[in-house]
C-alpha cells in the first residue's frame, strides 16, 4: 500500500467532521442533560453537518481515487456529501419538538443520526466492494436503532426487529455476491471488476450467481419490489422523522452505489442483468402506486408512493449512462419534496393519540396557511408537475429512457405517474376542499417553519431554474 498523503487526508475530511460531531454529541450528552441538552445538541448536529457540507465544497473532488484506490474522490461523491448533510440537518431541525412529544431520549438518537449520514458518505464514496459493504452497514445498523427507539411503542419495536432481521439477509445476500466475483474477478474494486468484463468474459456460472445475487443485495436496500415487503410496515412503524429521514437520505446512497456498481463497473456485462433491472423497475413502479391507492394512512401512502418512486429511477438505471445526470437531479429533488411532506404530516399528527389518516388534513390549508401552501408544492412536486422539482425529475429521466431504446419502459412509467396523480391531489383536495372535524390548532414550532419554507424554496428554485443544477450533476456524474 502506499503511504497516505495530504490528498488522502482531504479527501475524506467531510466524514471525518461528521464522525467527531457524533462522538462529541454522545460526550455532550454523557455530561449533562434535561432541558440544556434539549438545544444544543441539535445546534452542535447542525453545525457539524454544515461544517462537513463546507468541507465537501471546500475540497470538492476533481475525478480518481484515494486510499489505493478503494475511495472515490470526484464531483459525484462531493455532490451527494452535501446533499446528505442538507437531509441530516433538515431532519435535525423536525426532530427536537417531535421528540419532546413522544417523550423520546435525545442524545443517542442524534448521534445514530450522525452514524448514519457518516455511512451514507462512505457509501456513495466507495471504490471498492468491501468498502461501500462497511458503509452500508454502518448506516443499517444505525436505522436499526432509530427505527426502535420509540421503546413504548409496539409498532416501532416490530418495526426495529422486521428491518434488523430482513436487513441482515439481504446483507447476506450482498456478502455472497462480493465473494463470487472476487473469486470470478479476483478484486472487489470497480475499476477492477469494469476492466475484467471490458477485455471480453463468457458468462459461466460464477459470474451470473455474483452478478445475481449483488443485484437482490441491492434491491432490499432499495426497496424494489419483490423484496419490498419490509419497507411498508417499517416505515410505518418508526418514529416519524426517522421514516422521512430513510425515504431519502439512504435511499438515495443506495441509488448512487447502484449507478457505480451496475451502471459502471457492470456495465459491459449489462446483458446480464438488463432484462432483469426492467422487470424490477415495472414492478416497484406499479405495485408502489396501486397498494398506494389503497392505504388509509398517509404515513404509509407516503411509504408505499418512495416505492414507486424507487422504481422511476431504476428505469434511468436500465436507461444507462445517458441517464446518470437525470438520477442525480431526480434523487436531490425527491429528498427535499419528501422531507418537507413528511415534516407536515408530523405537525398535524399533533395529538398523542392521533393517527396519520387522511382525515386529519381536513380544512388544514385555510387554518394554517403555510402549513397548507408547502404541502401543495411538495405533493405537486411528487406529482410532478411544472414548474416543480419534481416535474423535471421526471422529464429527464424518462426522457433518458426513451433516448436509448427502452420507450415502452418510459410509456409504463407515465402511466404510473397519472395513477400517484390520484392520492397526491386527494390530499390536496381534502386540505382546502373539506372542513376541518373539531379543533384543528396546534402550534407550528419556529425550526419547523424554518425548514419547511427552505425545503419549499429549494423545490421550487431547482424547478424554475433547473438547468443550472442538472449542468453541476452532469459535470459530476461518473
Amino acid at each position: 500500500m502506499n503511504p497516505l498523503s495530504t490528498t488522502d487526508y482531504l479527501a475524506v475530511l467531510p466524514e471525518t467532521l461528521v464522525v467527531l460531531t457524533a462522538v462529541l454529541v454522545i460526550v455532550l450528552d454523557s455530561a449533562k442533560r434535561g432541558r440544556w441538552a434539549t438545544w444544543v445538541l441539535p445546534a452542535w448536529s447542525c453545525l457539524g453537518l454544515t461544517a462537513s457540507a463546507v468541507a465537501a465544497i471546500a475540497v470538492w473532488g476533481k475525478g480518481g481515487t484515494v486510499f489505493s484506490g478503494t475511495v472515490f474522490a470526484d464531483g459525484f461523491s462531493s455532490l451527494f456529501k452535501v446533499l446528505f448533510a442538507v437531509i441530516g440537518i433538515l431532519t435535525v431541525m423536525f426532530s427536537p419538538y417531535y421528540l419532546r412529544f413522544k417523550s423520546m431520549r435525545l442524545g443517542e438518537y442524534y448521534a445514530l443520526l450522525l452514524t448514519a449520514v457518516f455511512g451514507m458518505i462512505v457509501m456513495v464514496s466507495a471504490a471498492n466492494l468491501l468498502v461501500f459493504f462497511l458503509g452500508l452497514e454502518t448506516m443499517s445498523i444505525s436505522l436499526y436503532v432509530l427505527a426502535a427507539l420509540q421503546r413504548a411503542d409496539v409498532k416501532s419495536a416490530e418495526a426495529g426487529m422486521k428491518y434488523l432481521i430482513l436487513g441482515s439477509f439481504s446483507s447476506a445476500f450482498f456478502l455472497y455476491g462480493v465473494a463470487l466475483m472476487y473469486a470470478t474477478v479476483g478484486s472487489v474494486d470497480y475499476e477492477a471488476i469494469g476492466a475484467f468484463l471490458a477485455a471480453g468474459y463468457q458468462p459461466n456460472l460464477m459470474l451470473v450467481a455474483g452478478v445475481a445475487l449483488l443485484l437482490v443485495g441491492f434491491a432490499f436496500k432499495v426497496a424494489a419490489v419483490p423484496f419490498h415487503f419490509w419497507s411498508p410496515d417499517v416505515y410505518d412503524g418508526s418514529p416519524a422523522t426517522v421514516t422521512a429521514f430513510m425515504t431519502t437520505g439512504p435511499k438515495a446512497a443506495a441509488f448512487v452505489a447502484l449507478i457505480r456498481v451496475f451502471g459502471v463497473a457492470l456495465q459491459p456485462a449489462s446483458s446480464l442483468w438488463t432484462d432483469a433491472l426492467t422487470w424490477l423497475a415495472i414492478l416497484t413502479m406499479t405495485v408502489g402506486n396501486v397498494v398506494a391507492l389503497r392505504q388509509s394512512s398517509v404515513k404509509r401512502m407516503l411509504a408505499y408512493s418512495s416505492i414507486a418512486h424507487a422504481g422511476y429511477l431504476l428505469v434511468g438505471i436500465v436507461a444507462g449512462r445517458t441517464a446518470f445526470a437525470a438520477i442525480g437531479y431526480y434523487l436531490i429533488a425527491y429528498a427535499l419534496m419528501n422531507l418537507g411532506a413528511f415534516a407536515v404530516i408530523i405537525l398535524i399528527n399533533r395529538k398523542e393519540n392521533a393517527g396519520y389518516g387522511f382525515d386529519e388534513f381536513r380544512g388544514i390549508g385555510l387554518e394554517h396557511p403555510l402549513l397548507g401552501v408547502t404541502m401543495v408544492v411538495f405533493l405537486l412536486s411528487l406529482t410532478g408537475v411544472p414548474p416543480t422539482a419534481g416535474f423535471f425529475g421526471k422529464l429527464y429521466v424518462f426522457s433518458a429512457a426513451i433516448g436509448s431504446g427502452h420507450v415502452g419502459l418510459a410509456i409504463v412509467a407515465l402511466l404510473n405517474s397519472a395513477v400517484g396523480a390520484y392520492y397526491y391531489l386527494r390530499i390536496i383536495t381534502l386540505m382546502y376542499m373539506n372542513k376541518p372535524d373539531g379543533d384543528v390548532s396546534f402550534t407550528e414550532p419556529a425550526s419547523y417553519r424554518y425548514a419547511l419554507v427552505i425545503s419549499c424554496v429549494l423545490v421550487l428554485l431547482i424547478g424554475i431554474f433547473p438547468e443550472q443544477l442538472l449542468r453541476l450533476v452532469t459535470l459530476s456524474a461518473p
